[in-house]
């Protein structure tokens, strides 16, 4: 038996609807996002703060960066299906299809018929029990916070910056902020979210978060 999810939240973006066909996922009430069931440390008008971070809340389609790899598409369709557990195979495998047509804008590489019953194949034998891994999260807005970039990035800045110690956890936080909001993470960037100097951002990066950086940058490129 499929696993019941509490019912998300879907977007009616006009910024969204103009680069990716998001008129199919919208007029079928498919569920792409998701606040997180988890308690948080502090309840905001704005939204949350988990102090210890959330793997729950899941936000798909909210910037400006595609799928760009089979990995990240196979992610993108085990997520759907996870979060919308009424869907059929035969609603599943169409959703499969509006999201690999490249035309609509979701993907950036063609997929072949071939690969994609691979795929659907493969997502089909997954363990929808279980919630899709998901990246951790410490601050998260509401829908229609009426709060623009800027604001934003100053609520993450002081919340995240409580920290004393400036820790690979709290500079990978404010690169998944940063991501999320459309811009590209550098390193004053999070010196300045943090209220740090560069040098202890470049003290306390590791190899692994330096490559990282360059992905995430990678996908939030405008296609």
């Amino acid at each position: 038996m499929r696993r019941c999810v509490t019912q998300g939240l879907k977007i009616n973006s006009n910024r969204l609807m103009s680069y990716r066909a998001m008129k199919y996922l919208n007029d079928n009430r498919i569920v792409y996002r998701k606040y997180s069931e988890d308690q948080p440390t502090q309840e905001y008008e704005w939204g949350w703060y988990y102090a210890d971070g959330t793997h729950g809340y899941y936000s798909l389609f909210n910037s400006d960066a595609k799928i760009n790899t089979i990995r990240s598409l196979k992610w993108h369709l085990l997520t759907l299906w996870w979060l919308n557990p009424s869907m059929d195979i035969t609603k599943f495998n169409k959703l499969a299809e509006v999201i690999t047509h490249k035309p609509n804008g979701f993907v950036t590489f063609n997929v072949s018929n071939l690969m994609l019953n691979s795929i659907i194949k493969d997502v089909y034998m997954q363990d929808l029990e279980r919630p899709p891994k998901n990246k951790l999260r410490k601050v998260v807005f509401k829908d229609n916070s009426g709060l623009d970039k800027k604001q934003k990035l100053s609520i993450v800045g002081q919340l995240i910056g409580r920290k004393s110690v400036i820790d690979e956890e709290a500079i990978y936080q404010c690169m998944l902020d940063l991501n999320d909001m459309g811009k590209k993470i550098t390193i004053g960037r999070i010196a300045g979210l943090l209220d740090c100097s560069s040098r202890t951002i470049h003290r306390n990066m590791s190899d692994e978060l330096k490559k990282e950086k360059d992905l995430l940058n990678i996908e939030n490129e405008k296609i």
